[in-house]
């Protein structure tokens, strides 16, 4: 596998959780009826995500995330 650079520089509007988990005592699964969890939107820019959240009413906090380093290694490195 190869670490690529596919969507670099896009943002992502995702959902606060609106209740707890609660655990599913037949199977062990935890869930809730909270289904906005499961959304989550992508933009090309920051301003079209704050034009998206503002016109729908949802508050927002913008958490600017740093470069994150790629660990560079060759497929021989596995074997030695």
């Amino acid at each position: 596998m190869q670490s690529g650079r596919a969507r670099v520089g896009r943002w992502l509007l995702d959902f606060e959780p609106a209740e707890a988990k609660h655990l599913d005592p037949l199977t062990g699964w935890s869930g809730s009826g909270d289904t906005a969890g499961q959304v989550r939107l992508t933009f090309d820019d920051l301003d079209a995500a704050v034009a998206y959240a503002d016109a729908a009413g949802i508050d927002y906090d913008v958490i600017r995330l740093g470069p994150s380093p790629l660990k560079l290694q060759a497929y021989a490195d596995n074997f030695r």
